[in-house]
């Protein structure tokens, strides 16, 4: 890091849990002082119960400017911020707040925006695509929303929780822009298939998808940085897909949050 840290320096946090698997600390960092900012992110391990009490407790401070939020605190979050962008409302979550001029919070969500660069960034443009999307959840939803407002021609939606999934199949397809659908593991008969579940980070986790009917012309992306390359993107690539991996996300992800953090003179 090039800047010491000092009474000037100015806070952010990336709040968690769990949160020891996060890169984001060292990446965002290093982006604020590339831009000639003295600025730091700080790993926070926050249990969703606690989660209200340590915002209150954080907010204190005024030298704190922004929050990163990771799993599972996206929908939370949310909830907890005075003003948000359409699209976070939309989406009835966020993944980055920033300071409004009263103090409170405002909220915007970048994984889905992050998530369809990273994907043309790897040579696969999702206009006019067949998509299955395995994860209903904060990020799962950002994706299914920039997919649908990215011109897919279907977008198919799998999730272990019946419910969470059905409530993001219909808001999406009150959006009228392309058919959404209740999916399942099976990958036949997509062109591009991405898991934006946590499964795959520990060992012994089942595939999210059915690997033995993936194909090589499939395209297929996860949202895990940890392990770098996922199961399932190992898997693809021994069959010839093309690939793109949680960590080329959150390239993506970084610099719009970045954007995000330092707006208005932050």
């Amino acid at each position: 890091m090039s800047q010491m840290l000092s009474g000037a320096t100015r806070v952010h946090f990336i709040v968690g849990d769990p949160i020891a698997q996060v890169k984001s600390p060292a990446g965002v960092t290093e982006a604020f002082q590339g831009r000639g900012r003295n600025a730091y992110v700080m790993p926070a391990h926050v249990a969703p119960a606690k989660l209200a009490a340590w915002l209150d407790g954080v907010s204190l401070a005024q030298n704190v400017d922004g929050l990163i939020v990771t799993v599972p605190h996206k929908f939370s979050c949310f909830e907890l911020c005075a003003t948000t962008s359409e699209r976070a409302a939309f989406l009835h979550a966020v993944n980055v707040m920033r300071r409004n001029p009263d103090g409170s919070w405002h909220g915007d969500m970048f994984d889905g925006e992050g998530y369809v660069a990273a994907l043309r960034n790897r040579g696969c443009e999702i206009a006019g695509r067949k998509v299955l999307l395995v994860g209903a959840g904060g990020a799962g939803t950002a994706i299914a929303h920039a997919l649908v407002t990215g011109g897919v021609s279907r977008l198919a939606i799998h999730d272990e929780d019946s419910t969470r999934r059905n409530t993001l199949v219909d808001r999406l397809a009150s959006l009228d822009r392309c058919p959404v659908l209740a999916g399942s593991t099976d990958p036949s008969g997509f062109d591009v298939v991405i898991n934006a579940t946590p499964v795959g980070m520990k060992e012994g986790d089942p595939y999210p998808v059915d690997v033995s009917k993936l194909t090589a012309e499939i395209f297929v992306g996860c949202v895990i940085t940890a392990p770098a390359v996922s199961p399932l993107v190992a898997a693809a690539r021994a069959l010839g897909c093309g690939t793109t991996t949680g960590a080329d996300m959150f390239a993506r992800v970084c610099d719009l949050m970045v954007d995000f953090l330092l707006a208005d003179g932050q």
